[in-house]
């Protein structure tokens, strides 16, 4: 499957959460707001988020300092 992260082509295999998908690149656990075809997805609902062909997602990570 192939999806679009962060403006990137990346190929996944099928079936895959958005939970996996930031545990696939390292960001599990991390703070993160996602946008999938525009639309923000709460945290709660990433391990039930199926992603599909052609998704574009969009990961934000939010920074400290000071």
């Amino acid at each position: 499957m192939l999806i679009h992260l962060n403006g990137e082509p990346l190929r996944l295999d099928a079936p895959c959460t958005l939970a996996a998908l930031l545990a696939q690149t390292g960001l599990a656990g991390r703070r993160v707001a996602i946008e999938v075809n525009g639309r923000i997805v709460p945290r709660g609902e990433h391990a039930g988020h199926a992603l599909a062909e052609g998704d574009r997602i969009e990961v934000v990570h939010a920074l400290g300092g000071g």
